[in-house]
């Protein structure tokens, strides 16, 4: 990992990071969808399911971002656990995620509200912050419900599959809602789950050349090595809060809250 890094360069993360981190961001970015909500469970559902939708331009996503809470009638708790899902029409949604996709996603995800009440719920019975690495057993937990809730199958589309090599960008960004309560962007809504010093720099392509062009990961590979790298570099600046430099490596260099795609 690297380690000496200059002061003009934390002193530029950590205005970058201010600029961005600001109420001006939320309007433009899919974060402004769980914000919605004032219920835990819209909020975590809502969370998961636009940030897994959440690649490629962002005006893009946050258009479907809200036409998929249009198909659950803007109640997604209430959608899933009435089923709702099972009646949605074959349909694009994003991308590459369709409403099979969709499908698959809240078959699970109704599995773990029927048992634990909230995601959070599960998360904090399945101990995930006793984990070295908690997003990623986190993945791996859903992931096992998903597969049980759809006989077995699993379904790459809604959560990676591949835990020992993927970043696990869309998750990181999701806890990063979740998690983070500054009171500016995040909602913060997971009290007593993990702590903001357990969570992951969601990254990306993006975010991996600006680390690298700014002299903080050698690697290439946006992978989870280079994201367990750079967010243990991040902590030796910010050990309580090492993602509050994720609006810096997203957005540094743009004039406005943040780029166009993501």
């Amino acid at each position: 990992m690297i380690t000496d890094i200059s002061p003009d360069i934390w002193e530029l993360l950590e205005y970058e990071a201010t600029r961005i981190n600001s109420p001006s961001f939320i309007g433009a970015d899919p974060v402004q969808f769980p914000r919605r909500f004032t219920e835990l469970q819209d909020i975590e559902i809502a969370s998961l399911l636009c940030a897994t939708i959440a690649w490629g331009n962002r005006r893009m996503i946050c258009r479907d971002c809200d036409r998929m809470l249009e198909l659950m009638d803007n109640q997604p708790f209430r959608f899933m656990m009435d089923e709702g899902y099972e009646e949605l029409p074959d349909r694009n949604i994003h991308r590459t995620f369709f409403a099979k996709n969709l499908r698959h996603f809240l078959r699970g995800l109704r599995s773990i509200y029927m048992s634990h009440g909230s995601l959070a719920d599960f998360a904090r019975a399945e101990h995930i912050d006793q984990s070295e690495t908690p997003a990623w057993e986190l993945a791996r937990l859903i992931n096992g419900r998903l597969a049980e809730a759809n006989g077995g199958t699993s379904d790459s589309r809604c959560l990676p599959v591949n835990l020992k090599s993927t970043a696990l960008k869309r998750l990181n960004m999701a806890l990063r809602w979740l998690v983070r309560d500054d009171g500016i962007v995040d909602l913060g809504v997971w009290k007593g789950v993990i702590k903001p010093s357990q969570l992951y720099i969601p990254m990306d392509v993006h975010v991996n050349n600006t680390a690298r062009e700014l002299g903080l990961l050698e690697r290439k590979a946006a992978d989870r090595r280079s994201v367990l790298d750079l967010t243990r570099l991040l902590a030796t600046r910010r050990p309580e809060d090492p993602v509050w430099f994720d609006y810096a490596l997203f957005g540094i260099g743009v004039g406005v809250p943040a780029p166009e795609t993501i």
